[in-house]
């Protein structure tokens, strides 16, 4: 694996009071990416940060901010997460009516554009807008919880994308978010993967820079 897999961390499994610190060690590792995830209690039943929150994280981040929206209507909050400090903005297929129309929005306010699916989601139905997204993420987890189990059905679902993918001639990355540890890091990279979501993992770890360096190691066999 000489490709550099990028990891991102997610600030949802960060302590929360001690926010400056958690964002101030994910600057000092090797961490490549942080990723944020945005959840209205409507689309996945919880509720995570908002805006102002947001814009107390992107003072201190020294790194790409990868914001994931779990959120009904993300079109109306385009703009704002763009002057947030949001560089790639992922929005959910289940959420958008018209995906072809956010994803040129999102990438009209100068963000990369994401796309999230759930893990009941069949990647085929991306086919037709591929060429216009810059990153899809694939849901390994149910979305709306920290800490939960990794849906083994994922590996199948990241080659069958990374198919689709290179039949389209398109340069699109694949993201893998929930559940990802040291045990399915180099099988989800195998089958495809080029940016692992690291949360719980990471977070929990007595050593969190030294988790991540140890994660990166591991991927650069």
């Amino acid at each position: 694996m000489s490709k550099n897999t990028l990891i991102a961390p997610s600030v949802l499994a960060a302590d929360f009071a001690n926010l400056q610190r958690d964002i101030e060690m994910i600057n000092n590792s090797q961490a490549d990416w942080f990723h944020i995830d945005i959840m209205d209690g409507v689309f996945v039943p919880n509720i995570s940060f908002g805006m102002p929150v947001l814009e107390a994280i992107t003072r201190h981040t020294k790194k790409t901010v990868d914001v994931h929206l779990m959120i009904v209507n993300p079109d109306q909050y385009i703009k704002t997460f763009k002057d947030l400090g949001a560089d790639i903005l992922t929005v959910h297929y289940e959420a958008c009516t018209h995906l072809h129309r956010t994803l040129q929005a999102i990438k009209a306010q100068g963000m990369k554009a994401g796309v999230a699916l759930n893990p009941h989601t069949n990647v085929d139905l991306l086919e037709d807008v591929i060429n216009d997204i810059d990153m899809v993420c694939i849901m390994s987890v149910n979305p709306g919880f920290g800490g939960q189990s990794f849906i083994e059905n994922t590996y199948a679902k990241v080659k069958k994308l990374k198919d689709l993918i290179t039949r389209k001639g398109a340069s699109t990355l694949i993201e893998i978010d929930g559940g990802v540890t040291n045990k399915n890091a180099v099988q989800l990279v195998e089958a495809g993967a080029d940016v692992l979501v690291a949360g719980s993992f990471v977070f929990r770890a007595e050593d969190p820079i030294q988790t991540v360096a140890d994660l990166k190691n591991l991927l650069s066999v």
